[in-house]
């Protein structure tokens, strides 16, 4: 496999985001699915509509969600609707909570490590391509999230997200948080969900990682560390391995950064590359990647 190009800049705006973008030369086309993380009630880091308003616009897309398997607000779809709107998603764009109403898509992995079907909102159907916008930062169950935790548990309904959490043993939300699963089963069941979505749009995604309020938690905390490092910048790839693989770098590259050692610490506690690894041995991207700053 040849080496993936995944395009840098330091300089984080949304005119920039669009400019890495069009460099990618992505035939998306269709209708349009742009997956972002559109935030926990109370959390003060997720990357708000304004941000996102010239991407979305650029490809004409509708904004999906899906409804999360953890107690708070997003875990209904009554609930989680009335948060996008109050965080303003549909003040600005089309939103499509894809799992608002049953029943899921069953997507199968027949060469899954841990899970073999991975189930994702039914309205993912409706869309030809997907541009895939993650907010680069520390996680409390991953480790990290970025685009394979977007493609993976991002997409999943209530019921993927509980079997990717349990490692396959159960897709009922009442009992996943009793039915963990060992660290790495988890990690390589986000790998084989991943997959599943990614043999879904096949050559019709790309991906954009920004690496602005570097928290070591998710967009998911009602209750969130404020950010511990500097901004580091934008990347954009067709390659959801590439793209992490080069986050993940550029985390360790920051030697001067007086946060880098307590980010770290939540990466490597919860052997959050791993995710990476098991992604690349399942064949739908490589950690063999070219960096090309952009100015």
């Amino acid at each position: 496999m040849e080496k993936a190009k995944v395009y840098f800049s330091k300089e984080i705006t949304p005119e920039k985001v669009t400019e890495l973008y069009k460099m990618l030369g992505a035939d998306l086309g269709g209708k349009t699915a742009v997956k972002l993380h559109s935030g926990e009630k109370g959390n003060q880091n997720y990357l708000k509509p304004l941000f996102w308003k010239p991407i979305i616009e650029e490809v004409n897309g509708t904004v999906v969600e899906c409804n999360t398997a953890y107690d708070g607000e997003r875990n209904s779809t009554e609930k989680h609707k009335r948060l996008i709107a109050e965080h303003e998603w549909d003040k600005y764009f089309t939103v499509d909570l894809m799992d608002a109403e049953g029943p899921d898509l069953e997507l199968y992995i027949p060469n899954g490590k841990i899970l073999k079907k991975n189930y994702v909102g039914k309205n993912i159907k409706n869309y030809d391509s997907m541009l895939v916008l993650s907010h680069f930062k520390g996680h409390p169950a991953g480790g990290y999230g970025g685009a394979l935790k977007q493609l993976s548990i991002g997409c999943a309904s209530s019921k993927g997200k509980s079997l990717i959490h349990s490692a396959g043993f159960t897709d009922d939300q009442s009992i996943v948080w009793d039915h963990m699963a060992q660290q790495d089963r988890f990690l390589e069941s986000m790998a084989d969900a991943a997959q599943s979505v990614v043999n879904l749009f096949g050559k019709k995604l790309a991906y954009i990682n920004v690496m602005k309020n570097l928290s070591v938690d998710c967009d998911c905390c009602a209750v969130a560390e404020d950010p511990c490092m500097n901004d580091i910048g934008v990347l954009a790839s067709l390659d959801p391995v590439a793209i992490d693989k080069a986050c993940i770098d550029l985390i360790y590259a920051a030697k001067d950064d007086a946060g880098q050692k307590h980010f770290l610490e939540r990466l490597e506690s919860l052997n959050g590359a791993h995710t990476v690894e098991a992604a690349e041995n399942l064949g739908f991207g490589t950690t063999d990647y070219e960096l090309i700053e952009v100015l």
